[in-house]
Formats: C-alpha cells, structure tokens, sequence
C-alpha cells in the first residue's frame, strides 16, 4: 500500500462526534440501549477494571456486564453496583486492559475465548491486543507507541516517530481498525483515516487508557448494528470516543491536574454538551 502520512488523515472534531452518540428512545430498554461486556483488570492491576466500567456506564449504555476475578469483581460492584458481574447477552466486548498479555489469568483466557468466538464487534486493549489473531468479527485495537511495536515486531521508536504511518500498516496488515494513542490519535481501518487532538497534556496518567477504552466499548455496544451493516462506522466510533475523552479531560482538569475519576465524571455533561449543538 502507498505509505501513509499525517497529510493523509481527516480531522475528526466536536461536530463529529456528536453524531456518533445514541440517543435512547421511548420505548428503549436496557437491552436495546446497548449490553457492554467488560474482561478487565487482574490481581495486579484491578483498578483498570474500575475505570474501564465507569467510563462506560458514564457514557451511556443500557448495561454493563462485568466478567472477571474476584478482587476486581469486588472493586467494580462497590464502584458501580448497577454492573451486572454474570454471563448473558451483550452487542459488544472490551477486553483487556489492566492485563499482561503473558500472564492473563485462567479464568480470563477462557472468558476471552468464548467472547472472541461469538464475532462480536469487539474492544481489543492492553493485554488482548494480541487477540486479533483469533478475531471473527470486527475489531479495534487501541495500543499505545510500545504495544504497536510488539504486535508488528517493530521499534517503538520508529512508531513514535512516525505514529500516522503505522497506525495504517497495521491496520491493513492486521486486518482490524487501528487507534493508536499519543497526543494525536490516529484512527485507521475500513478505508477510513481519522485524528483528534482534542485532549489536554494534563491526560498522560495512569488509568487514561482504561477510561478510554470504556467509553469507546460504550460507543461500539450502542452501535452494533450500524457496524455490522459499515465496517468503516467503528472507526469513526474509535475517533468520536477519542474525542469525549479529550474532552472530558479538559473538562476535568479545568487547566491543571486530574484523576481519571475525574474525567470519567466529567463524561455526561461532555455528551449533553456535544448533542445541544445538534
């Protein structure tokens, strides 16, 4: 393919992704306002299964389904009671984030595995980026400079320097739709190309990668059908969820420091915000 270049890819603003926002409808229910399931965090890092659910319900879906180990399982009920911890239907998956791609868990490897089969358009973070390689249905990945860099086999260096032409390599060399994180992201995938640059430096903090990937699981549960019929809507879901979060970190830090409890909380009136200039 011709290389890519920053040249290469759209801006995707505020008005974008606004339009990339469900609106739930009399006559909505739980279920048809979208069903998230969530595989995420483990002993070592169960926050990020906190973060990840909280994002996501701040975001709007009509439930979240939460599978994962007892200690996380325990944090997210406590954070979120509304969460549902027990398998059933869902639209869509995250998966994860807070995991070690070399030591996941038994319980989550199986987890994983039955959620991979069902083809589901699915969130891949963190730890299960490598689960691209069993993919069936549609899927983002959502890596960071070094995470790129192990699934290609490359130099994070060369991937810093130069995010806009691997974020498309490994798009059509993957096969799935590409959000690659940084001060801009760059979204490739299903012939689309897409960056925001929406979010303050104040983001670059523990937990930032987790909060986006349940607000972009959110968007996608709520989607789903419009991702079966255009592979191309996931990502410009990846962009619009890349641009909440920008957002919500501005709104957040309000020119200084922030928790990502903070942005999460900061989500709804982002969306409110975005939808009144609709």
């Amino acid at each position: 393919m011709p290389r890519i270049t920053a040249t290469d890819y759209a801006p995707w603003t505020a008005a974008d992704a606004a339009r990339h926002i469900a609106v739930p409808v009399p006559g909505d229910d739980k279920y048809s306002r979208g069903v998230l399931g969530v595989i995420t965090g483990s002993d070592q890092y169960p926050g990020a299964a906190v973060l990840g659910v909280e994002a996501a319900l701040r975001t709007g879906v009509g439930m979240v389904r939460y599978l994962g180990g007892e200690r996380s399982s325990t944090l997210v009920l406590q954070r979120r009671p509304e969460a549902v911890t027990s398998e059933g239907r869902v639209q869509a998956w995250l998966i994860g984030s807070g995991m070690d791609h070399e030591s996941r868990d038994e319980a989550a490897v199986a987890w994983s595995t039955l959620a991979m089969a069902q083809a589901l358009p699915t969130v891949l973070d963190g730890g299960a980026i490598d689960l691209h390689e069993v993919k069936r249905g549609p899927v983002v990945i959502t890596p960071h400079f070094g995470e790129l860099a192990r699934v290609l086999g490359a130099d994070k260096g060369e991937v810093a320097a130069d995010p806009a032409a691997w974020a498309a390599r490994a798009a059509d060399r993957l096969g799935v739709t590409v959000l690659l994180k940084g001060s801009r992201t760059y979204v490739a995938g299903g012939g689309v190309a897409l960056v925001a640059a929406s979010a303050p430096s104040w983001l670059a903090t523990a937990g930032a990668g987790d909060a986006l990937g349940g607000i972009l699981g959110a968007l996608v549960a709520t989607h789903a059908d419009a991702i079966a019929a255009d592979p191309a809507v996931l990502a410009r879901l990846a962009a619009s969820a890349s641009v909440i979060h920008g957002l919500a970190a501005h709104r957040a830090s309000v020119g200084g420091p922030l928790t990502i409890l903070d942005l999460a909380a900061a989500v709804p009136g982002v969306i409110s915000g975005l939808l009144s200039r609709g």
